[in-house]
């Protein structure tokens, strides 16, 4: 058996200089993200989403991101998911990227509302149609006899949409977190590890640094 707790990674692959970095965490994160792509990270654009229940639970998932703009960052879910239950009764999340061949990660605290039924439409629009169908066929986070229930369900909607476009679902659509919080992480020797923190303070981002 593998002994987790001998499992280590030492690498020293620079450091976040503060005054390098932009005032503007949005232009930031972009830029590491489009390092992580050139990188060659097969999903650089996997992130952490955490969730809350409302008897406190925290939840978890991967999801992807599709847009980040001064809006925010923006995902796409079933609204009667789990996560988007969790989300109705309430809006704060924390968002999770990490790199490790990079050792760095982004991590961002803020609330999730809804994108609007236009901006749905347009990302749903430019899904592949079986992913339209499947957006149909899943009653996400539901209890379920088999795997069967979906093959079904996914045929069901195939004959539906035979002869037309796959419309959106409307318990399907994205959302959009808009940050207060935003920290850069980047892993260096001896668990000293450089972590530069975005705080939104009466409106403007202010940056400070957080021991390790």
């Amino acid at each position: 058996m593998i002994k987790l707790f001998e499992l280590r990674h030492h690498k020293d692959l620079g450091c976040i200089d503060p005054n390098a970095l932009d005032a503007d965490p949005i232009k930031q994160c972009q830029s590491w993200i489009d390092e992580a792509v050139k990188a060659g990270f097969y999903q650089a654009n996997a992130m952490t989403l955490a969730t809350v229940g409302p008897n406190g639970q925290p939840s978890a998932r991967i999801v992807l991101l599709k847009e980040l703009s001064n809006d925010g960052f923006s995902f796409y879910s079933n609204y009667h998911s789990r996560k988007g239950q969790e989300i109705a009764e309430n809006s704060k999340v924390a968002l999770l990227l990490y790199w490790d061949e990079l050792e760095r990660q982004i991590r961002i605290e803020g609330t999730a509302h809804k994108a609007s039924s236009e901006m749905s439409d347009h990302y749903f629009s430019n899904r592949p149609r079986d992913s339209q169908i499947g957006a149909w066929a899943s009653p996400q986070s539901e209890v379920i006899e088999s795997y069967q229930v979906l093959k079904d369900n996914e045929l069901v909607y195939q004959e539906k949409f035979a002869d037309s476009e796959v419309s959106r679902p409307p318990h399907w659509g994205g959302y959009i977190v808009r940050a207060d919080r935003i920290e850069l992480w980047q892993g260096r020797p001896n668990r000293l590890h450089d972590r530069l923190c975005y705080i939104k303070e009466n409106n403007h981002w202010i940056i400070k640094r957080l021991a390790p």
